[in-house]
């Protein structure tokens, strides 16, 4: 079958000129909150941080040259369940490579792995062993980015995973791993659970593990697992924005719709706040995603998975024998007897640096992982 009689359309980003100078007309014309002396970052994103990000943004960020980067690999859109979806599709050179889906998380985009693509590719290019290398897939999930805003309720994580299984086999791949992190390692371990036949593995990070409300699975934590549920403890502390995302998206959508810096500010609390330290993000990756939002106009439809998927960050899964492999780095609280409780825990490692943005904070340590998990799985 070919990619038209399979209903796959190539696909590159162009963004008109026109786009880029409003955007930068609304930041010169930003009216700016005031704030409180030295309240620095206790009661949310903070000024200088944002003014920061704003200014370089508007003079010194160059969106041409990351769009440049982003269609340097190979993209296509589809229509999968009534849906558009967007996707990267890098065929590796060695004949041998696994197949490999990557979802990303919020307020993270398809853009996140592109640092990534080419060691996971084409590892002998990058210094590794050929082994060890995939096919890879890195779809942008539907309302985010270039998969355009979701056009109907009932976008939840498992119709999510669904549309990944049929885009795996539109693409002819029989047998394949997949991988994510923050929704995506919800999503990624949904689509283990719904193609076991299929997947050989899914590897996660950012992996968020709650209790089930047994009491007596607090009984003989480990230490790490003990240090994971205070880290859980001060994530409650900040979590209000997605209570906000998963109750009234619609309400805050108008906000981020016509006010860059305003959507810049709720995403910079995120970032900023779940790294080795504020600043700990490259600045053009923060504003390459902040830009694919604003440009595709998908701020609010990105929100929706909070309300249509919210019922996944809780619940307890129905357990996969599909192995699971689990990266945690040193900011994160993922809770190892939590996370074996709902999966087939068969790898976990503790890296040595980077935060909830390993994908673009230690590209190199996450993609080593990666191919450490498959290799025992190809």
């Amino acid at each position: 079958m070919t990619d038209t009689e399979s209903g796959i359309r190539p696909f590159r980003i162009d963004v008109p000129r026109s786009d880029l100078d409003d955007l930068r007309d609304r930041l010169a014309r930003t009216r700016w909150p005031d704030a409180l002396p030295g309240a620095g970052w206790s009661y949310g994103t903070e000024p200088g941080y944002v003014r920061g990000l704003a200014e370089y943004w508007r003079t010194g960020y160059d969106w041409r040259r990351h769009e440049a980067e982003l269609n340097a690999y190979p993209q296509f859109t589809t229509e999968i369940d009534g849906q558009n979806v967007h996707f990267w599709h890098v065929r590796s050179p060695e004949p041998d490579a696994l197949p490999l889906i990557l979802t990303h998380g919020w307020p993270s985009t398809f853009a996140d792995f592109r640092h990534m693509v080419g060691p996971l590719t084409d590892p002998r290019a990058h210094g590794g062993d050929p082994a060890d290398a995939f096919h890879v897939v890195v779809p942008s999930i539907p309302g985010f980015g270039f998969s355009g805003p979701t056009a109907e309720k009932g976008w939840s994580i498992g119709r999510i995973a669904a549309a990944w299984r049929e885009l795996m086999r539109r693409l002819g791949y029989d047998r394949y791993g997949a991988q994510g992190a923050d929704t995506g390692a919800l999503l990624s371990p949904y689509l283990g659970r719904i193609d076991p036949e299929r997947v050989v593995g899914v590897h996660v990070n950012s992996l968020v593990t709650f209790p089930s409300g047994d009491p007596a699975e607090f009984e003989g934590l480990s230490p790490e697992d003990q240090a994971g549920l205070a880290g859980m403890e001060a994530w409650e502390e900040v979590s209000g924005y997605a209570v906000i995302q998963s109750t009234r998206p619609q309400t805050l959508a108008y906000a981020m719709a016509d006010s860059p810096v305003g959507q810049l500010a709720w995403y910079g609390d995120w970032y900023a706040g779940h790294g080795d330290a504020v600043g700990a993000l490259d600045r053009d990756d923060v504003l390459t995603n902040a830009s694919i939002y604003w440009l595709t106009g998908t701020a609010g439809s990105a929100f929706r998975i909070y309300k249509e998927g919210g019922d996944a960050w809780g619940a307890a899964p129905e357990r996969s024998p599909v192995p699971v492999g689990v990266a945690v780095a040193p900011t994160e609280s993922s809770i190892r007897a939590f996370a074996e409780r709902d999966h087939n825990v068969v790898h976990w490692t503790r890296l040595e640096k980077g935060g909830h943005f390993s994908a673009l904070e230690v590209p190199e340590l996450l993609t080593g992982d990666i191919r450490v998990f498959f290799r025992a799985l190809r």
